[in-house]
């Protein structure tokens, strides 16, 4: 993982997968427009409000993860269009090391870089000021 300042930097890749939640709002269906170890951004139709906490499922070709995630952005009220679509970006808050696993894979199969995400954990960068 990069680390920058205080911020943490994920590869992300343009993985359209399909996610359902139950939230007490009642279900939630979607779809993600891009996706990283660390979070996601969820194309839905009725996107949650900030800071809330709710368990999904991820739904790729090849297999069902389950996450808990927080909605750290909303876009409940905004524009509804191809660079901004209506949705919401989550972090994973509790997510099985064997589906990050997988996510990594799959976002490495995405890059044009080859990297190698078993050690890209270890890998840290700090930015200084001078």
């Amino acid at each position: 993982m990069f680390k920058i300042g205080k911020q943490h930097i994920s590869p992300r890749a343009n993985l359209r997968w399909q996610v359902n939640a139950l939230t007490p709002e009642g279900p939630l269906e979607g779809v993600t427009k891009d996706i990283s170890t660390r979070g996601a951004y969820v194309c839905c139709a009725t996107p949650l409000r900030l800071n809330e906490v709710f368990h999904m499922s991820i739904n790729s070709p090849e297999k069902s993860l389950n996450v808990k995630a927080e909605v750290v952005l909303s876009n409940i009220h905004g524009p509804d269009d191809e660079i901004t679509p209506r949705g919401m970006g989550v972090r994973f808050l509790k997510i099985s090391s064997q589906d990050r696993k997988f996510i990594a894979k799959e976002v490495g199969h995405q890059s044009d870089d080859a990297i190698d995400f078993e050690k890209l954990e270890t890998i840290t960068l700090e930015v200084v000021d001078y």
